[in-house]
């Protein structure tokens, strides 16, 4: 008998992961009962300019520390060792062809529904997996039902997205590097692993040129 998955899915750049992630990851997992969460940090995502991002190598293994206690969680490198640019639709299609019986996750917050449009094949990334989308206190229920209803009457089934209420969170790479190079703490915002993995590197404490 084929033994028949719920995995989620948890892209993204990891620059560097921090607890928002893991906790969106956990509340997704728990709501949809899922077996397992894979991280995919992104090897060279095209959307974002990667002057300030740390090789695919350096974040990965930030990544695996961050998730080293979780026995649900694990971190995959398929997108860090594929040459080129990295797409998600990719991703998901090389899942589903390596695992056709499993059924995939992609957990991503709000503003995904309201870029989905704009990623490289949203058709195909849809047909491989069903779309778990945050909802948080940033972007209205109303708002984000009316959207997902747009996207699956272009794209899949009205069971292709899912929405997850969420708490509201402001924590951001962004704003871990900005205190990083500001020389403030990031403790609780980031799993001490992974804060203690930086500061032997020496990682965002100048901007990069």
């Amino acid at each position: 008998m084929v033994n028949m998955r719920q995995i989620g899915i948890m892209g993204g750049t990891f620059n560097p992961i921090h607890t928002g992630h893991l906790m969106l990851a956990e509340w997704v997992r728990d709501e949809l009962n899922l077996d397992e969460v894979w991280f995919i940090p992104t090897g060279s995502p095209y959307m974002k300019d990667t002057g300030d991002i740390l090789p695919g190598r350096e974040r990965l293994h930030m990544v695996e520390l961050a998730v080293f206690d979780n026995p649900f969680f694990k971190c995959l490198d398929m997108e860090v060792v594929r040459e080129g640019r990295t797409y998600s639709y990719e991703t998901l299609e090389q899942l589903k062809a390596a695992y056709p019986e499993d059924t995939f996750y992609f957990i991503a917050g709000a503003d995904c529904l309201f870029t989905l449009d704009s990623w490289k094949y949203p058709d195909r990334i849809l047909r491989n997996c069903i779309l778990a989308a945050a909802v948080r206190g940033d972007v209205s229920l109303k708002e984000m039902e009316a959207k997902k209803e747009e996207l699956e009457q272009k794209y899949c089934s009205p069971e292709g997205i899912k929405l997850i209420s969420f708490l509201q969170m402001s924590v951001s790479s962004t704003e871990i590097r900005r205190r990083i190079l500001q020389g403030h703490s990031v403790r609780y915002l980031v799993p001490d692993r992974v804060i203690a993995y930086m500061e032997e590197k020496g990682y965002y404490r100048e901007k990069s040129k």
